[in-house]
């Protein structure tokens, strides 16, 4: 019979040990940044780059991964370059990648198994 994982609600926060993150949480980690060191509001970028905050906040959280259109309305409202933000990230994998080679990633939901 085939293992079965447990389903945790919660993600845990990323360690060194940890598998190497998806573009989506990179991504949504810059955008986070960038609003922030604008001090801008959530609701405020979210509403000039023609979303839903609800959206905008899970792309920073790495839950949803935007077309290149959300990308472009969002760093358009940010005032942000998409070249510098793109190569921003670059350099956060390249980091991470010369930190050392890093685990499998294990599901973070539920599984469906075949029988």
């Amino acid at each position: 019979m085939a293992d079965i994982l447990p389903f945790h609600q919660r993600r845990a926060p990323a360690r060194d040990d940890e598998a190497e993150p998806l573009w989506r949480e990179v991504l949504g980690r810059s955008l986070r940044a960038a609003r922030e060191n604008q001090g801008e509001r959530l609701v405020d970028v979210a509403e000039r780059a023609g979303i839903s905050p609800q959206y905008l906040s899970e792309i920073e959280r790495g839950r949803k991964e935007p077309s290149s259109e959300m990308i472009a309305a969002v760093t358009g409202a940010l005032g942000v370059g998409l070249a510098g933000l793109l190569s921003g990230i670059a350099g956060d994998l390249r980091r991470i990648s010369v930190a050392g080679p890093r685990p499998a990633r294990r599901p973070a939901g539920p599984v469906l198994m075949a029988a």
